[in-house]
């Protein structure tokens, strides 16, 4: 099972700017200047993005010479179902264009649908498919963000087969239309 994610620098750090405990243990954030690693989802002050590096493993980060957070205790698993939440996470972020079924999702896990469900909603409170969707919208803004891409050609890009539907799931979890999310990212920036 493979549990690495591919996921850019920045959409790492959007992930620790909103402290998404649903990224907790597929990679972890290590600081520079304090010499310390935490979870995604750590509440502690938010350090300097020149000053941060992510790591996949906490091993890794721990041989690169960073100690454990005291506050969000990375080394300590919380639920025994951890495991499962991780690698189906993982499985979504790197899979997010494919059209998945939750059988595919489960086959990718090596679960059965139902239990997969029930365990992934109790430990995130989201089904795998709204999950799903969050993360194929994070990609999305992400896009709207970094790229001139059009809005059809980001619905296609990350994972949405219509675009009716990529509007209405944007609208529902960003607030605002796609063009919209763009214009105000701009204006943000001037």
């Amino acid at each position: 099972m493979e549990t690495a994610v591919n996921l850019s620098f920045e959409e790492m750090w959007e992930k620790i700017m909103a402290c998404d405990r649903t990224y907790d243990g597929l990679f972890f954030t290590a600081v520079k200047t304090t010499k310390i690693y935490c979870r995604p989802s750590c509440r502690s002050r938010k350090p300097k993005k020149v000053n941060v590096e992510f790591y996949q493993e906490r091993a890794e980060a721990e041989q690169a010479g960073y100690r454990a957070c005291k506050r969000c205790k990375p080394e300590e698993e919380h639920s025994p179902n951890i495991g499962v939440v991780r690698e189906t996470i993982a499985f979504l972020v790197n899979h997010h264009k494919q059209p998945l079924k939750l059988q595919d999702i489960a086959d990718g896990v090596g679960l059965s649908s139902y239990h997969l469900e029930r365990v992934f909603k109790e430990e995130t409170s989201h089904t795998p498919r709204t999950y799903l969707e969050k993360v194929r919208i994070d990609k999305a803004a992400n896009l709207l963000r970094e790229t001139g891409l059009t809005n059809l050609q980001i619905c296609y890009e990350v994972g949405f087969q219509s675009p009716s539907n990529f509007y209405k799931v944007f609208s529902r979890m960003k607030g605002c239309s796609p063009s919209e999310y763009r214009r105000g990212q701009l204006d943000e920036v001037e």
